[in-house]
């Protein structure tokens, strides 16, 4: 059983990756996260239109453990715990996903 959830912990991180390196159609123009990996408990989403950003982190598993609204480009992420998360950005009609480290 566990070689069964490593193997699958592998293939998700390994698509992820993959899909990181891939540009999308609709991935937000100008997108940058920063620091990643999160220290401070701030992350920084910056893009090249600054909309406002409908903001869903997602654990490895796909649970929901944040979802937001920001408005200027600061995100606190400080009620999260340490570990890997995924985090999906939307603004207008574009998307953008990123692996997400918190220390």
């Amino acid at each position: 059983m566990k070689k069964l959830y490593f193997l699958l912990l592998f293939l998700f991180f390994a698509s992820l990756t993959y899909s990181q390196d891939q540009k999308t159609i609709g991935d937000i123009e100008g997108f940058k996260l920063y620091p990643n990996p999160v220290t401070n408990g701030k992350v920084y989403i910056s893009t090249t239109i600054n909309a406002p950003k409908k903001i869903l982190i997602l654990d490895v598993l796909g649970n929901k453990v944040l979802e937001t609204t920001i408005l200027g480009n600061e995100l606190n992420l400080s009620d999260l715990d340490a570990g890997i998360y995924i985090i999906r950005v939307f603004e207008k009609d574009k998307v953008a996903t990123r692996k997400l480290i918190i220390k």
